[in-house]
């Protein structure tokens, strides 16, 4: 998503929940090292659901939409994505659809202040497909990971 990961996330497949484990939460959350997301994904339509910074609460549904053979010189990659990653603490859903209804408007009040948060350049109908699979190539280079081994 581009996130900085300063909140706290979990998974949830069927009525269990992954995470970092917190004796404050409401529900049992068991730690998600070493756990691989092969654990849940393992037929086409399999799916699960990532949440992202309790607050705001951006809940993402997660499907297995097709499996392909394996092959040697393949690598993790996305293939197609809609619209920009929302900023960071902006508010949720709803939040998020508020700023963009500001930053539409340059008579809104609160345009100035708004732009200037969110930055010049930001287009929420924007999506960096050569940038999100930088961002994947970047991330299995510093985590070591293998995609056939350890996703």
């Amino acid at each position: 998503m581009g996130w900085t990961d300063t909140h706290l996330h979990q998974f949830i497949c069927k009525r269990e929940y992954y995470g970092v484990p917190d004796d404050d939460s409401a529900t049992e959350v068991k730690n998600e090292i070493g756990v691989k997301i092969s654990k849940w994904l393992k037929q086409e339509k399999d799916r699960i659901f990532y949440e992202y910074d309790f607050g705001d609460s951006w809940l993402h549904e997660i499907v297995l939409e097709k499996l392909l053979p394996y092959e040697r010189k393949s690598k993790v990659s996305c293939i197609k994505g809609v619209r920009a990653c929302p900023p960071e603490d902006c508010g949720g859903i709803y939040g998020y659809y508020d700023m963009i209804r500001v930053v539409s408007d340059e008579n809104n009040p609160e345009y100035e202040d708004m732009k200037e948060w969110v930055g010049e350049d930001f287009d929420p109908e924007y999506f960096n497909l050569t940038g999100t699979n930088k961002l994947l190539d970047e991330y299995i280079k510093f985590r070591k990971l293998s995609p056939v081994n350890d996703i």
